[in-house]
């Protein structure tokens, strides 16, 4: 369904405008989309996307920068999700043997395990995205890098 037909307006000033609002309104789509299955199993999209990092790590130790520099959500207290994931037992945090002032962070089973549920009751990539082929899926990907790219060179500028 078009932009217009969403959020029912029928015209807007700009193409510019109009092409903001579709990105907001489209990652906002695919957030709720998610959401909707995490709240099931108790869970936020940050500590999801905190797990999914730890998960990455293949065992190796993470620190709170390391999770915030990678997070998509940079907004996101990366502390206080962590305090949430180690009382729920899906991470858990440790004093580094080589650095006692450094806290590593890994992923528990039961947080691997939580991980797995999840995957089998949210909607797959595929089916999120199944109206575009490659090639689309190719150019979105290259818009979006591009439009960030473009406001990062303009901020700098300014």
């Amino acid at each position: 369904m078009r932009i217009e037909e969403e959020i029912k307006q029928s015209s807007f000033k700009s193409e510019y405008e109009k092409a903001v609002i579709n990105i907001l309104f489209t990652g906002n789509w695919l957030n709720l989309r998610q959401s909707q299955v995490f709240k099931s199993f108790g869970i936020t999209t940050q500590q999801y996307n905190v797990l999914r990092i730890l998960r990455g790590r293949k065992g190796e130790a993470a620190t709170v920068k390391l999770l915030n520099e990678r997070m998509l959500d940079k907004s996101s207290n990366v502390s206080r999700l962590v305090d949430k994931l180690v009382q729920k037992k899906w991470a858990v945090r440790k004093f580094n043997t080589s650095d006692r002032r450094q806290v590593d962070i890994f992923i528990t089973t039961e947080g691997m395990e939580l991980l797995e549920q999840i995957k089998a009751e949210t909607p797959t990539l595929e089916q999120l995205l199944k109206g575009l082929d490659s090639d689309q899926l190719t150019q979105l990907s290259a818009t979006l890098d591009s439009l960030r790219e473009t406001f990062a060179e303009n901020s700098e500028k300014a």
